[in-house]
């Protein structure tokens, strides 16, 4: 477990992570973070359920309709 502080910015409230979190998050300045609530509180991640969920439905669209995509990209 790593306890973070809160830190003031500007008018707002930040959190600091530290650098050995954002490598094991694979994450840098600008990224994107998803806040999930969990049963055990609170889910801090770079992946987003909702578009892996839209992803799938890509790939199952794309594996479908292989030959007209390819078609089309001619």
């Amino acid at each position: 477990m790593t306890a973070l502080k809160l830190t003031q910015i500007g008018n707002s409230v930040g959190l600091i992570l530290p650098k050995e979190l954002l490598a094991r998050l694979k994450l840098e300045k600008g990224d994107t973070v998803f806040v999930t609530d969990a049963a055990d509180g609170i889910l801090l991640t770079p992946y987003s359920a909702e578009f892996e969920t839209q992803m799938e439905v890509a790939r199952r669209i794309m594996k479908k309709r292989r030959d007209a995509l390819r078609e089309l990209a001619k």
